[in-house]
């Protein structure tokens, strides 16, 4: 683990005491990913919040992304009146936040009001519950995200203004491994790679992506709930650090038709309680690689190709994110395994212990915690039914139409997760209700909004 910017509580009171840190930043992460809670006086910290924890509304787990209490669940509701959960720091998630003037950060795990409790709808507690299977069994997963943006030279509020047409990107052209073009947004990523890494959370590199003003920033690895926190924690520091220099980023799966998607590639591997790889052995090879995968791989790939219809609500959870779907853009329209093949769903790279599997069909805007857990379940499942993955497709994913597809709509990725009886039994049935009321909210609230589209189509010419 990177040490940099990491914190213990002995040295966040001594921090407070000389006033290098004067505030604590106490968040967890909502349905969407994103982090929630109070920016916490540092003194006021220490002395109220680290022993009993941080007071908040449980509609924060069952609300929509303008903050709008969301009828149907059972978690919570105004029949219930909306009471407090306790969000419990996590001590090994705290760090500075390197970005902002004298802050800490620390990440909190949900628990109920008045017990002892985890909260079970909580997506941080649901990644946990599929870790401690894994641990049952022997297997520490390790998780990579590598997390696509659009940079605009906009303001966040100048791109609400604008009703988010004509924005102006930071590039004119597709800037793939461009070094030229990356030097010219590198007061701002520069910043962010900068600035996110001095945070306790380990940056490898950026680069240039494969469309006008996108652009890649990758994590360096780590254990299940350490790398969604780290996740979370980046795209958080990302938009801050942008607004701080009047521009903005956008991790939306599809900002504009005529761009591409911005994709979550998620990275897996499994190693032993030793950290020997359980992925690699000495058996036979790849056909013309050196990559020698284990029976425990080909069985987690199995459970991956076998659940990831069923998973697709998790890795692709708003309406927007199906728009990423389109063939010869780099996005897996099809779902397959592969070695080093970027046109389907799951490609295989690596060799010796690096060897993983790459899981490229959730978008930008998915919840990585919920992603991570999809993943291991499935994995998970694969491991203990002994799934065989069949051969390794060769060719162009795209072209071949026999191969399963991703979802076409949320519409339809609703409808498989619900009526799965794999996912029940991953998840249980308090979490798929949940889930399933969350995405069927976003659903109703799409299908209910008159959009340009329609305007531009139908209000003169119909």
């Amino acid at each position: 683990m990177n040490d940099i910017g990491r914190l213990d509580l002995d040295t966040l009171r001594r921090k407070v005491a000389d006033g290098s840190i004067e505030t604590v930043l106490t968040v967890f992460p909502d349905m969407y990913g994103s982090l929630m809670g109070k920016r916490i006086v540092g003194r006021y910290f220490l002395e109220e919040v680290a022993g009993g924890g941080m007071h908040a509304c449980d509609y924060l787990l069952a609300s929509d992304i303008e903050m709008e209490p969301t009828a149907g669940y059972a978690f919570t509701s105004w029949e219930t009146g909306y009471g407090d959960l306790r969000a419990i720091p996590d001590w090994t998630t705290l760090r500075e936040a390197a970005w902002l003037d004298r802050t800490a950060i620390v990440v909190c795990d949900a628990l109920e009001e008045e017990r002892d409790v985890p909260i079970s709808v909580a997506p941080r507690n649901i990644l946990k519950r599929q870790l401690e299977k894994a641990a049952a069994s022997g297997i520490v997963p390790h998780f990579a995200s590598e997390l696509e943006f659009f940079l605009f030279k906009e303001t966040y509020a100048g791109a609400r203004e604008k009703n988010y047409h004509d924005l102006e990107l930071s590039q004119s052209y597709n800037e793939d491994y461009h070094v030229l073009s990356g030097g010219f947004a590198e007061p701002i990523i520069g910043a962010i790679r900068r600035l996110v890494d001095a945070s306790g959370v380990p940056v490898e590199f950026s680069k240039g992506e494969a469309s006008a003003g996108q652009h890649e920033i990758n994590l360096r690895y780590a254990q299940g709930v350490e790398m969604a926190d780290r996740h979370v924690i980046y795209k958080l520091a990302a938009k801050e650090i942008a607004a701080q220099q009047g521009a903005s980023v956008s991790f939306m799966a599809k900002w504009h038709t005529d761009s591409a998607g911005n994709s979550l590639h998620v990275h897996m591997s499994f190693t032993d309680e030793d950290g020997a790889s359980l992925f690699s052995g000495e058996g036979e090879a790849f056909p013309g690689s050196e990559a020698r995968p284990t029976e425990t791989f080909r069985h987690a790939v199995g459970g991956l190709l076998d659940h990831a219809r069923e998973l697709s609500m998790l890795f692709a959870p708003n309406v927007n994110s199906y728009k990423r779907y389109v063939d010869d853009t780099f996005a897996p329209t099809r779902i397959a395994w592969s070695y080093d093949n970027r046109t389907v769903g799951f490609r295989v790279v690596g060799h010796g212990p690096g060897l993983r599997v790459e899981c490229r069909i959730p978008g930008g805007d998915a919840n990585p915690y919920l992603v991570y857990a999809g993943m291991l379940a499935a994995a998970l499942d694969g491991v203990q039914r002994k799934t065989d993955p069949g051969p390794l497709f060769e060719g162009n994913g795209y072209a071949a139409k026999d191969l399963p597809r991703v979802p076409h709509t949320l519409a339809e990725a609703v409808e498989i997760f619900e009526t799965s009886d794999f996912v029940r039994g991953a998840f249980g049935e308090e979490v798929v209700e949940h889930l399933v009321c969350f995405a069927r909210a976003e659903l109703a609230e799409y299908q209910r909004v008159v959009t340009d589209f329609e305007r531009a189509r139908f209000f003169e010419r119909i």
